[in-house]
C-alpha cells in the first residue's frame, strides 16, 4: 500500500514538474515561431500632421494624411512628399505648411501623380484653410527683412538670392485662404524671399480666398501655374519680387463672385504696401506666356467685375510678353485694362508691356497718369498661355 502511495506520489511529481518546466519553455517557443515567419511586419504611421519637423520626413503615398494644426518645417527639416499623396486639412486659420528659413520641402508629385492638398470638410469652400508657405532668404527691396504676416516671430529675406528651399512639382492646391482677421489671411502659395534655387513648377490652385499666389520679395522662378477662382488678385507680388513667372493661366469662371472690392488679374507693388517707396531693389519682375480669361455672364455682373486686369504701381517695374486677356467679363469703371497708377506711387515708367485684349464688353483699356509709358502697350497677335501645359491637373478648359 505504502509502496503504490510512493509511486502515485512520484507520479504527481513528475507531471507536476512537467508544467512547470512548460511554463518557462513556452515563452521561448513562441518567440521561435514569431521569428521564424517570414512576412514583413507593416510599418507603423501616423495619419496625422502638425508640430515641427527638425529632420528628414518622408510621408506614406498610402497614408491619407489630416493637417490638423500649423506643421512647421524648421531650420535643418526636410519634408518630403511622394507622388500621389493627400494631404487634407481641418478647417480653420490655423491649418497650414509652412517651411522657415533653412527648411525644404520636396513635392515630388508627377504627371500621373500628383501631390493633392486640399480641405478635409464634406463640403470643402474656398478659405477652409491656410495653405502652403514658404520662407527664404533672398534678398528684399530695401535690404531688409520681413515677418510672416500670420506669425511676425518667423522671418524671411536675406542676401542669399540663390538660396534653395526645396523643389515643388505637380501640386494642387485647393480651397486654401483661411483668415483671421480682413488684414491677416492666408494664399494659395506664398513665397516670402524665397531664392532662386528652390523649383517651382506645375502647381494648381483652385477655389482659394485671398490671392491665388503672392511674392513677397525674393527672387524663385515659377513655371507652368494655373489658378481658378482666386477670390482677390491671381498673381500677387510686391517687395522686392526679381523672378519669372513663366506659362500662367488665370480663369474667373462663369457663376463665380468675387468677395474683393479690389481685385486684380496682377497686382504688383515695388516695395510692401508702398510705404518705403525709397527702398533700393524695387520688384523688377517678368511675366512670359499669360492668359487672364474672365467667364462673367451678364447675370452675375457688376459684382462680379474685376478691378483691373493688370495692376503694376508703387515703384514696380513689369516686363510682361505674350499676354492675353479673353472672355465675356469686363472690367470696373474706376479700373482698366492696364493701370499703372497709384495714390502710393505710379509703375516704374520704364516697364515694358504687351497684351492683347480680347474681353468683348470692350471695357476701359488705359489708366495712366502724369508719367509716360511708352512701352505699355495693348496691341493684338498675343497668344498667352498654352492649356496643354494644364492636361496634368484634369481642368476642362
Amino acid at each position: 500500500m505504502y509502496k503504490s502511495i510512493f509511486i502515485v506520489m512520484k507520479k504527481v511529481n513528475f507531471f507536476r514538474n512537467l508544467l512547470v518546466a512548460a511554463a518557462f519553455v513556452a515563452p521561448v517557443v513562441l518567440t521561435s515561431c514569431e521569428k521564424d515567419n517570414d512576412e514583413p511586419i507593416p510599418p507603423v504611421t501616423e495619419s496625422s500632421l502638425s508640430g515641427a519637423v527638425t529632420e528628414s520626413k518622408t510621408l506614406e503615398v498610402s497614408v491619407e494624411y489630416l493637417l490638423d494644426g500649423p506643421l512647421i518645417v524648421e531650420d535643418g527639416g526636410v519634408l518630403n512628399i511622394p507622388a500621389g499623396t493627400t494631404i487634407k486639412a481641418k478647417k480653420g486659420f490655423g491649418s497650414y505648411i509652412l517651411v522657415l528659413q533653412g527648411g525644404k520641402i520636396n513635392v515630388n508629385g508627377t504627371v500621373g501623380n500628383p501631390v493633392r492638398m486640399t480641405s478635409n470638410e464634406a463640403n470643402p469652400a474656398a478659405g477652409d484653410w491656410g495653405g502652403l508657405i514658404i520662407n527664404g532668404r533672398a534678398p528684399l527691396a530695401g535690404g531688409t527683412t520681413g515677418s510672416t504676416e500670420i506669425n511676425s516671430a518667423y522671418t524671411y529675406g536675406g542676401d542669399n538670392a540663390a538660396d534653395n528651399s526645396g523643389s515643388i512639382s505637380y501640386l494642387i492646391l485647393e480651397y486654401t485662404g483661411a483668415r483671421s482677421s480682413a488684414d491677416v489671411e492666408h494664399n494659395g502659395l506664398t513665397l516670402n524671399g524665397v531664392g532662386s534655387g528652390t523649383t517651382v513648377e506645375n502647381i494648381f490652385i483652385t477655389q482659394g480666398s485671398d490671392d491665388g499666389i503672392e511674392f513677397f520679395g525674393g527672387s524663385v522662378n515659377v513655371k507652368n501655374l494655373l489658378v481658378v477662382n482666386s477670390d482677390d488678385d491671381m498673381f500677387d507680388m510686391t517687395q522686392g519680387w526679381n523672378g519669372t513667372l513663366e506659362s500662367c493661366y488665370g480663369i474667373w469662371e462663369a457663376g463665380y463672385s468675387s468677395t474683393e472690392s479690389d481685385a486684380s488679374g496682377v497686382e504688383a507693388d515695388g516695395n510692401f504696401d508702398g510705404n518705403f517707396p525709397d527702398h533700393t531693389a524695387q520688384s523688377n519682375f517678368t511675366i512670359r506666356n499669360m492668359t487672364i480669361d474672365l467667364r462673367l455672364t451678364a447675370s452675375n455682373e457688376p459684382t462680379q467685375q474685376m478691378n483691373n486686369v493688370l495692376k503694376v504701381r508703387r515703384g514696380a517695374k513689369a516686363t510682361i510678353v505674350n499676354a492675353l486677356v479673353k472672355g465675356t467679363g469686363s472690367v470696373k469703371s474706376a479700373g482698366a485694362v492696364i493701370d499703372m497708377t497709384d495714390g502710393k506711387g505710379n509703375g516704374d515708367a520704364t516697364s515694358a508691356i504687351s497684351i492683347t485684349n480680347q474681353l468683348t464688353s470692350s471695357p476701359a483699356e488705359y489708366k495712366f497718369g502724369s508719367d509716360a509709358f511708352p512701352n505699355v502697350k495693348i496691341e493684338s497677335g498675343n497668344s498667352g498661355c498654352a492649356t496643354d501645359l494644364f492636361a496634368w491637373t484634369k481642368y476642362s478648359f
